[in-house]
């Protein structure tokens, strides 16, 4: 069993997931309530699937982008059970498994992400081989700078509020923005790609393990 762990911004996840199936997901709003809420609501997952810390074969956490305290705790908390229960860990960018759960397109897909200071964290995505790839670098803009940069038609998931979609469709009629249910991170996407890593022999050193923190100009 795999439990993902993802307290990038102030929308935070847990998911346990096995081989084929997905336990238990959570998502909610922890605001900047992370070290508040992160540790009951894993207790209360192993309570509800009957399950304990010594059924985990491995933990995935998400490393970012995002908010600087979120991305502590989470990777402090991954990082802590992973040498307690003696299993590996995996990291996973925060915009890969946002984009995994987007379904197949020929149109590009942007994943984006709140950065503070009015600011957005994206990565441009291409479908191939069966998966969302990313291209180029992650990026941080401005909305005007996003607007801009959404010069052909492709599709955007994200944290996208009310007024940054209505911006970006006046600006950027061709890009299909989508849903906010399409746009929430699901954890148990994290949990898939942590899983897959796992399987592949692939893991992280906790030592070494470290966020993606966004620097400003």
């Amino acid at each position: 069993m795999l439990l993902a762990l993802d307290t990038s911004t102030r929308y935070s996840g847990i998911a346990l997931y096995e081989e084929g199936r997905v336990l238990l997901e959570y998502t909610w709003q922890s605001a900047h309530f992370h070290t508040r809420h992160l540790a009951p609501a894993v207790e209360r997952a192993f309570a509800v699937t009957d399950t304990t810390p010594a059924d985990l074969e491995g933990i995935a956490v998400a490393t970012g982008p995002g908010s600087f305290t979120g991305l502590r705790i989470g990777l402090a908390f991954a990082k802590g059970l992973a040498l307690t229960r003696h299993v590996p860990i995996v990291g996973i960018p925060t915009l890969d498994f946002l984009a995994a759960a987007q379904p197949a397109s020929d149109l590009p897909l942007w994943a984006v992400l709140l950065a503070g200071r009015g600011r957005y964290s994206a990565c441009r995505y291409h479908w191939h081989a069966g998966t969302w790839k990313a291209q180029g670098d992650l990026q941080v803009w401005k909305l005007p700078d996003l607007a801009a940069a959404l010069n052909a038609p492709a599709r955007l998931c994200g944290e996208v509020d009310a007024e940054a979609r209505r911006l970006l469709a006046e600006a950027a009629p061709q890009v299909e923005i989508l849903s906010p249910a399409a746009c929430l991170r699901r954890p148990a996407y994290l949990a898939e790609l942590g899983w897959r890593r796992l399987q592949q022999g692939a893991h992280d050193d906790p030592a070494t393990l470290a966020p993606i923190y966004l620097h400003f100009q």
